[in-house]
């Protein structure tokens, strides 16, 4: 389809990248099958807390798609999915507005997320803000310096899914607005769940990378994959790979999962699968696809880690 046949709210769309929510699903179906196995779940702290990751992912997504833009790393020789304000969709000020927007609109939902989880909360929601921000704006933009990854895998992996289990503790357990992290709210397993999520959240950014490492790096974007070149960024890519699949089975092993926590291990096909493109394939015809297969491996992963989860832990 050219650009002239996209209706301007099929660009907005394509603008928000649907493709890459299930990074904002994951955190929240492990953070809440994890509540759910201890016994400390609660529906309302569950779903504003998904509200506010995926207005979160969306505005970075609209941030990113902007300052791409204006700052010449998208051009007419990317591979990649359309971006609107390089296409000439959407005005780059709109697109930029609506960003500003889109994390305004996450502040708001996370002030209910602050009454339950207090200065803790507040203090990792403005965090979280800022630096989907930061990923491609302001004066040392992080996707541009090769720290994008370590961004995806903090926020979008080990905040997201230990945030996600404290406030829905928290709003079991604790009084309202506390000042520090509550006892029992924020146990060390909450942060090993995180980390294949962790993991196959990163990966995303890896194969868009490796797919974008050419024109990346005569633009001047000197993402991770830039600076570490094909070879070592498909070592990152089943590195990360092997994180997501041996902590399901050490949960198991050393506790204090069921067996069932073993359940991602499922998945270990279409792993297989999507990782032998990306150690293989250049080109964004095979890794485009293989972007949009890594977000559903995570998908899969993560509902099947969440569901072991709350099977008993």
């Amino acid at each position: 389809m050219s650009t002239q046949e996209i209706s301007r709210s099929r660009a907005w769309v394509m603008a928000a990248r649907p493709q890459t929510l299930p990074a904002t699903a994951a955190p929240v179906a492990v953070g809440t099958g994890l509540a759910v196995g201890r016994g400390v779940d609660h529906v309302l702290a569950a779903a504003a807390a998904l509200i506010g990751a995926a207005l979160i992912q969306i505005g970075t997504n609209f941030a990113n798609d902007y300052y791409d833009a204006v700052k010449g790393a998208d051009t007419d020789d990317r591979e990649g999915f359309t971006r609107v304000t390089q296409s000439g969709l959407i005005s780059p000020e709109s697109v930029k507005r609506a960003s500003y927007l889109t994390f305004g609109a996450a502040v708001l939902v996370g002030t209910t997320l602050v009454y339950v989880g207090g200065l803790p909360i507040l203090v990792v929601g403005l965090l979280s803000v800022a630096a989907g921000y930061a990923y491609t704006g302001g004066p040392y933009p992080l996707g541009y310096h090769g720290l994008g990854d370590v961004f995806v895998f903090v926020f979008f992996g080990v905040v997201a899914v230990t945030g996600t289990y404290y406030v829905q503790a928290a709003a079991v357990l604790a009084a309202p607005l506390p000042l520090t992290i509550p006892p029992g709210t924020l146990p060390p397993v909450a942060v090993v769940a995180s980390l294949p999520v962790a993991a196959l959240s990163t990966n995303i950014l890896v194969v868009n990378n490796v797919r974008d490492m050419e024109t990346d790096a005569r633009t001047g974007k000197r993402t991770l994959a830039v600076r570490l070149g094909y070879r070592w960024s498909r070592v990152q890519y089943v590195t990360l790979l092997a994180l997501a699949y041996l902590v399901p089975p050490a949960l198991w092993l050393v506790g204090p999962a069921s067996p069932a926590v073993v359940l991602p291990l499922l998945t270990l096909p279409l792993a297989a699968s999507v990782g032998r493109t990306v150690c293989t394939r250049t080109a964004g015809e095979a890794l485009n696809p293989a972007l949009e297969r890594t977000g559903k491996l995570l998908a899969a992963h993560a509902l099947l880690f969440g569901v072991g989860l709350a099977v008993g832990i």
